[in-house]
């Protein structure tokens, strides 16, 4: 059956305010006792799901939350972190997703930041939830949303849902927001990413026809849902009422169990989760055959590892995705009828593929005016899917939102055919002798040699050059491959001043953002401690 969520079904005629927690509603009219979550092998349909999101609403109308109230999360995947996707919206507050892998001291930042009325905490994250709360004394309620006994001084979530009766809701709509994302804060203090309403609906409806995305497909949340990567198939779950199959977190035997059990249709991951995924040495026990989509993104994907994830899912429509936070997030695609191997433009999958229907983009040069195609410059974007703003920092909001168009920091240039490529960051571009090198052409060819497990390239110092290329290298097992190999391979593709002209071979796995990201900052700072501000 082809899709049948209505892109106008939340906006009528009349002009209707754009209410996301609508998306909830509608699958609890029309697909009442379809699955719509399994977590930890429990199952509840959309009835029960959008009943308990409502009674969840009222647990937090009870401890003092109102209308744009923040309402703070600090756990693993789950059940109830879906439920909070709605449960604050219903009551027109919002939702804050905390990174469950920072530090206290970078919880606490967030939650400051922020200023959540209640913290909503499961059975992993207890010591930390009462050391923020000693820190943030505008926390009002802890509440305990684990599978263990409620600890001393919290709230039962499950017992006090279990109670509460549904009093008149109030949504959450338009441009007012709906979730506080925290951005990761590899280079400063994380910002929180307003996102609305208009921002949530724009976005799903771009990704259900994207994706081909199909009424009661089977999807999985692997990634963090404190990351809108993977948050955000809890909306396309909804508008097509799917059946939504959570997982605590990522684990790569885990994950090849549930898509065989479940018989998952749709899974969005990192290239370092499918690079797990290939290599785990029982790949080829498991039957993946229901997989009908793979998205992938939020980093950049080696044509070498791309080569085997095709040559493994024959048979499953692969997509490429770039987006960001700020833009809720997709803002350009590659369809998966580039994603095949023989096909005589193949190189062209080391674009980001074209700029999605609702978004306008463009290459702009350094006073913003549009540059021509093959001409390299920052990626600017606007659209309905642009965040309304930073959390509480409108000096940071004006810069990034200068003009009407979001800087995104990226840099790239598009083809004569309207394909991105991408460049890499503003910040990681190396000026070396003059010229000015993206890191990521040298790291596509380094990952096509056969010895090479995983590569970053970054800027080094240098005394007469400013800056030197420099090749961070991970091999294969039992692989062999000298310095001078690798820099050989390297020239013989590209002009010599974007090649490494040194090696440094690692052993431990490179060092990963929350949403495996390998994180450049530090892998620089071995070389520029004390050097300078290069981060």
């Amino acid at each position: 059956m082809l899709a049948s969520y209505n892109l106008k079904h939340m906006t009528d005629p009349d002009n209707q305010p754009v209410q996301i927690c609508e998306l909830l509603l509608r699958a609890e009219r029309t697909w009442p006792d379809k699955p719509a979550i399994t977590f930890a092998g429990k199952t509840q349909s959309w009835v029960e799901t959008a009943t308990r999101c409502k009674q969840s609403a009222a647990l937090l109308q009870r401890e003092g939350v109102g209308n744009g109230d923040r309402v703070g999360f600090l756990g693993l995947n789950s059940a109830v972190f879906f439920e909070c996707y709605y449960s604050p919206a219903l009551i027109g507050a919002i939702l804050v997703p905390v990174n469950y892998r920072l530090s206290v001291r970078e919880m606490i930042e967030c939650v400051e930041d922020s200023q959540p009325s209640v913290l909503i905490v499961d059975e992993h994250f207890v010591e930390q939830a009462r050391a923020i709360r000693e820190a943030c004394p505008g926390i009002r309620s802890l509440i305990f949303c684990g599978s263990t006994i409620t600890p001393q001084g919290m709230i039962s979530y499950e017992q006090s849902i279990a109670e509460l009766q549904v009093t008149e809701l109030t949504p959450s709509q338009d441009n007012e927001t709906v979730i506080v994302f925290y951005t990761g804060g590899t280079t400063g203090r994380s910002k929180g990413v307003m996102l609305s309403n208009i921002n949530f609906k724009a976005n799903t409806d771009c990704s259900v026809p994207l994706y081909r995305m199909q009424e009661g497909w089977c999807f999985v949340i692997a990634g963090p849902m404190f990351h809108l990567s993977a948050g955000s198939r809890v909306f396309s779950c909804t508008a097509l009422g799917g059946h939504c199959v959570i997982l605590p977190r990522f684990d790569v035997r885990q994950l090849l169990q549930c898509i065989a059990t479940y018989r998952i249709n749709s899974m969005t991951l990192v290239p370092t989760m499918l690079r797990m995924m290939l290599d785990h040495p029982d790949f080829s026990t498991f039957d993946l055959s229901s997989l009908k989509m793979i998205a992938y993104g939020a980093a950049p994907m080696p044509l070498a590892l791309l080569r085997k994830v095709i040559a493994a899912f024959p048979s499953t429509e692969i997509f490429q995705t770039f987006g960001m936070t700020e833009t809720s997030p997709i803002v350009t695609s590659m369809d998966s009828q580039y994603h095949v191997l023989d096909r005589p433009d193949f190189g062209r999958l080391a674009s980001v593929g074209r700029t999605v229907p609702h978004v306008e983009v463009i290459v702009a040069d350094e006073d913003d005016d549009k540059l021509p195609a093959g001409e390299t410059g920052q990626i600017l974007v606007r659209g309905k899917n642009v965040m309304t703003g930073y959390w509480r920092k409108p000096d940071l909001t004006a810069e990034a939102l200068k003009g009407g168009w979001y800087h995104t920091g990226d840099a790239g240039y598009f083809d004569d055919d309207g394909f991105l490529f991408l460049e890499g960051r503003i910040k990681d571009m190396i000026v070396t002798g003059g010229e000015n090198v993206y890191p990521i052409e040298a790291e596509n060819v380094l990952s096509g040699h056969a010895a090479v497990r995983q590569c970053a390239v970054i800027g080094i110092p240098h005394a007469t050059w400013g800056e030197a290329v420099h090749g961070i290298v991970i091999l294969e097992e039992e692989a062999q491959a000298g310095e001078s190999e690798l820099i050989d391979f390297c020239r013989e593709q590209l002009a010599h001043y974007k090649c490494p002209v040194g090696m440094t071979f690692r052993t431990e796995p490179m060092p990963l953002s929350p949403i495996n990201k390998i994180l450049k900052t530090e892998l620089r700072k071995p070389f520029w401690e004390g050097r300078g501000t290069r981060n």
